[in-house]
């Protein structure tokens, strides 16, 4: 098209805009139609209580997204007294009237969003916050809190949260440990990055996710800053106190990226040599099945803490005590299966449980030990039709004090070599990383799984997962 034909193109274009101008005016004035017809703003109101979680169904709120924790403590552990401010950046899904955070225990002081002062009430351990006008799209909110946190007790009475030891404490957060220690909205749906700034006397040493980023010492205490910049869940937050050894290191991964490494092990304990030098080993290993690390650093947590537990926190698993090479292949391959890819709801916790544990038994198999599919045939052979080890099935949880059972772990793993001998060793595999690949750094479900299992391997598996997940007695013709 030539110049001079644009040009008296957009001169007919501009008449004709100019004449319905003028006719839809006059049309107007005269009654003969209506003014522009523009779309309401939505009514502002108040989010969810809750975040639709099937077995912690009151943990977590809706109505928003976290982008972003900054969460400040200062720790006096004499007293067991936590001083703290968070800063949460979140992002409305519409116009709030009101929303909540999940806080249990400590005194809120104050509460501001968007830098105005909001008035907040607390029910239970829900902060429920009523800004000075409604939050839309991107808003943060301040909230300065005190005093003395404490644990929490699950429902299969075991403790999480706020862990104090005699030399500090240690915040372990799964399922929803993290409402002791800062306010946040406690659903493993809602992934976000964090930076953590502890300061605690300087002869201590604090662990927390992420990376290092400095440490600067003022009158007799240091403030630690980390940074965790892959989006993380709630519950795999973690801050440790306490008089560690600190060991600084890094790794080569499978791809060549240098990956830095913090340990601490606490001065009592041997200093778990053997757990820091396999923990590069078991990184490759993983890669090599897995896919890259997802995470930005590595690292162990050693202390005796007397919860009876080791757990998955993102970079750098926590310990009680010990170190045993299959407790670190089993916390190391959660940073793939449950820190990376995440399960929308905790009734999909064999995800997380079922896969970390057929790690264990892949590393066995390669180590010399026994393989994947002896270890599934003594387990199938062991329990028979009437033992309860096959309720309740792993994807049909509706106790929470079953989220940590044989189901999730042992059943969880059985399912997936099940699904290994139907599909085969080279779609398996694919799977594997396909899943850590594809998932990355998001939420899923069992559905997700089981729709990626049959797209890659070109078989129904409705029945498999059927009988292996979803049915409480035990799989027939194994």
């Amino acid at each position: 098209m030539s110049i001079s034909t644009i040009a008296s193109g957009r001169a007919r274009r501009a008449s004709v805009r100019a004449a319905v101008t003028v006719f839809t005016a006059t049309a107007v004035a005269a009654g003969l139609i209506g003014p522009p017809v523009t779309a309401a703003e939505p009514t502002p109101h108040p989010g969810s209580t809750r975040s639709g979680d099937s077995l912690f169904p009151t943990a977590g709120n809706g109505g928003y997204q976290a982008v972003h924790y900054g969460v400040t403590l200062d720790y006096f552990p004499k007293r067991n007294r936590l001083e703290a401010r968070t800063r949460v950046v979140a992002r409305a899904a519409g116009p709030l009237s009101s929303f909540s955070l999940d806080l249990e225990g400590l005194r809120v002081r104050k509460v501001a969003v968007d830098g105005r002062n909001a008035s907040y009430r607390r029910h239970g351990h829900e902060l429920v916050i009523t800004p000075a006008r409604a939050v839309s799209g991107r808003f943060t909110t301040t909230v300065v809190y005190d005093g003395h946190p404490r644990r929490h007790k699950d429902p299969d009475g075991t403790y999480e949260g706020w862990i104090t030891t005699p030399d500090g404490a240690t915040a372990l957060n799964e399922p929803v440990g993290s409402m002791t220690w800062f306010p946040n909205n406690n659903t493993p749906r809602d992934k976000a990055r964090y930076t953590f700034r502890v300061t605690a006397p300087s002869r201590l040493a604090v662990a927390a996710n992420g990376v290092l980023a400095k440490r600067a010492r003022h009158a007799g205490r240091t403030t630690w800053t980390w940074h965790e910049r892959v989006p993380m869940a709630s519950y795999l937050a973690m801050v440790s106190i306490g008089d560690y050894d600190v060991f600084r290191s890094s790794l080569r991964t499978v791809s060549g990226k240098r990956l830095p490494v913090w340990s601490f092990v606490e001065r009592q304990l041997p200093s778990q040599g053997k757990a820091r030098r396999l923990l590069p080993k078991i990184v490759r290993w993983g890669e090599r099945r897995f896919g890259p690390y997802p995470m930005d650093s590595a690292g162990i947590v050693v202390h005796k803490l007397g919860v009876g537990y080791a757990l998955e926190t993102q970079d750098r698993p926590v310990f009680d005590g010990d170190v045993k090479t299959p407790d670190l292949v089993h916390e190391l391959a959660h940073q793939w299966y449950g820190d990376s890819v995440t399960p929308r709801d905790w009734g999909d916790i064999w995800l997380n449980e079922g896969f970390a544990t057929y790690a264990e038994w892949m590393w066995d198999g390669a180590h010399g030990g026994t393989s994947p599919e002896k270890t599934f045939r003594r387990a199938y052979q062991k329990y028979g039709a009437k033992s309860s080890f096959w309720k309740p099935a792993p994807a049909a949880l509706t106790d929470p004090a079953d989220l940590f059972g044989t189901s999730s772990y042992l059943r969880g793993a059985m399912t997936l070599q099940a699904l290994r001998d139907r599909v085969g060793d080279k779609a398996f595999s694919r799977i594997l990383h396909d899943w850590a690949r594809l998932m990355r750094n998001g939420v899923v479900t069992t559905t997700d799984f089981v729709l990626l299992s049959e797209r890659v391997s070109g078989k129904n598996l409705d029945e498999l997962f059927q009988d292996w997940l979803y049915t409480a007695k035990r799989p027939v013709g194994y």
